[in-house]
């Protein structure tokens, strides 16, 4: 009689949704539950996404009571947002405490893993903020389109290369790593580009979920509305349209997962 490799079940995943897409990118794409879903299905094929992950998206900007419960789950993302990761809205604190609530959660009593945690853009800060790094405007200024982010060591063997490009849009920063954290990325702009702890957190700066005509249309709202100053927007469209490591770095968050 034959024997069948044992099937590993889809992992909980919940996308903590810090905000809401520009209005062309959400008629587009949908929330940014969606749009995340959407990578990590790129990231799972041939396989399909739901063989993978359960997912489930939580508006925690306009729904405070949203939150999951972490024993419900198996990870959350955190996504990106205009808003600042420093800031005190009742939203971002709840967001904090929530965070750090998982990242201090201890082994559970069934003996299952602790909840992990990834974080992107905004997610990366957050989590920074929990851990008691200090996050801020940058006084170098914005980080735009596609970026190419110089690698660790450890950088290099959890993204699989000697480099990696993702599209970027900020100019908050955390200034330091948290005690306890690897780096895995930096550029001359931006030192705390990602960051990682081996089976409870990966965080990175940039947003792997990110296509350029998602990118250009939030360049060009920003530039319009005076956010973003005519040189700075002129460089960052001539490099929109570059390539970029995004599903490469969904397939990282998968591994990520189930370490």
């Amino acid at each position: 009689m034959g024997s069948t490799e044992p099937t590993q079940r889809p992992l909980r995943l919940a996308i903590l949704e810090a905000d809401t897409p520009i209005p062309s990118v959400l008629a587009k794409y949908g929330p940014y539950g969606s749009v995340f879903a959407n990578l990590f299905r790129q990231a799972c094929a041939p396989e399909p996404l739901e063989s993978q992950l359960e997912l489930s998206s939580h508006d925690i900007v306009h729904d405070l009571d949203s939150y999951p419960d972490p024993e419900t789950l198996d990870a959350v993302l955190i996504t990106g947002s205009k808003h600042s990761a420093f800031e005190y809205d009742e939203w971002i604190v709840r967001l904090v405490a929530y965070t750090k609530r998982l990242l201090e959660q201890p082994a559970r009593e069934d003996g299952r893993a602790p909840v992990r945690v990834i974080g992107v853009c905004f997610g990366h800060q957050i989590i920074g903020r929990a851990m008691g790094a200090p996050v801020g405007r940058s006084d170098r200024g914005w980080e735009l389109s596609v970026i190419d982010m110089a690698l660790t060591d450890e950088g290099k063997r959890i993204f699989g290369g000697e480099t990696l490009k993702i599209h970027h849009m900020h100019r908050d920063i955390i200034f330091e790593y948290p005690k306890g954290t690897i780096p895995l990325a930096h550029t001359a702009v931006c030192a705390t580009q990602a960051m990682y702890i081996p089976k409870r957190m990966i965080a990175l700066q940039g947003h792997p979920e990110f296509t350029e005509d998602m990118v250009r249309a939030i360049l060009e709202m920003r530039h319009d509305g005076g956010i973003i100053p005519d040189g700075v927007f002129e460089d960052a469209m001539g490099r929109v349209a570059d390539a970029h490591d995004g599903v490469a770095i969904a397939r990282a968050f998968l591994k990520f997962l189930r370490e």
